[in-house]
């Protein structure tokens, strides 16, 4: 079963992959709130800057409920991107280094190339899932899309369109499963170290293999923490994004050797 890992991490040099218990997240989320609560000017400025593009986002795909569906999704996909400045205060904080906002972008510059390109590889997906989430609205929901404040009540929870829901949450789910195990250790790494992309994805897929216990409620517990910051209009992303993103920091630095 391993074998194949072990040929990845001769052919791209990848770290060594430590194993961890199940109950870890819940352990990266203290740290990541130690980290949260000591920078918590910096923490607080990513936390209000992407709550609020995440908004603006919302709003405009208010009118729109496919669109809207895949800019809530879209969400998870660029994440990991969005939350560099984040990895980048904790890397600081853990050098025993003041950090600012200022300081941790100024920080992020040196890894201008990497975080480009990875950046790039999340947008193409978020793209080609907006590209199937409408060809899935085409193939399978036989209706006129209902009005944002009936959708999901009338599409998701009616069951009068079960195919549509069961098409959508099968692909959704396959897309934010690869784009995860890809990218929940890959961006902390390419802030960390001097790696190209290829190594940081294969490094973050290899976390994931070795530990899918431990990282299936790593992703669970993500999902659970956005949601409740949709449910509260962004609000509570303001708190909740810096707190995932200093937990990311430490879930790499326990997994990766």
């Amino acid at each position: 079963m391993d074998k194949p890992f072990e040929t990845l991490e001769q052919h791209f040099h990848l770290p060594h992959v430590r194993e961890v218990g199940i109950d870890r997240p819940l352990l990266w989320l203290r740290a990541g709130w130690e980290d949260m609560r000591e920078n918590l000017g910096a923490s607080l400025s990513y936390g209000v800057i992407l709550a609020a593009l995440g908004y603006l986002i919302l709003s405009y795909a208010a009118g729109l409920p496919y669109l809207f569906t895949t800019a809530i999704s879209g969400f998870f996909l660029i994440g990991p991107v969005a939350a560099a400045g984040l990895y980048e205060i904790s890397r600081q904080h853990e050098q025993g280094h003041p950090v600012s906002f200022l300081g941790s972008l100024r920080g992020l510059r040196g890894h201008a190339d990497g975080l480009a390109y990875f950046g790039a590889f999340l947008a193409i997906a978020l793209i080609g899932w907006e590209r199937i989430s409408a060809v899935l609205f085409a193939l399978f929901y036989d209706g006129n899309v209902a009005d944002l404040s009936n959708f999901f009540r009338s599409v998701f929870l009616s069951g009068e369109h079960l195919s549509f829901v069961a098409a959508y949450l099968v692909v959704g789910a396959i897309i934010a499963t690869v784009v995860f195990a890809l990218s929940v250790t890959a961006v902390p790494m390419l802030i960390d170290r001097k790696v190209d992309i290829v190594t940081a994805a294969m490094a973050s897929l290899r976390a994931v293999a070795v530990n899918p216990a431990a990282m299936a409620l790593w992703a669970a517990i993500i999902v659970g923490l956005v949601a409740v910051g949709f449910a509260t209009m962004m609000v509570g992303m303001v708190i909740l994004l810096p707190l995932l993103g200093h937990a990311s920091w430490h879930a790499y630095r326990e997994l990766m050797r």
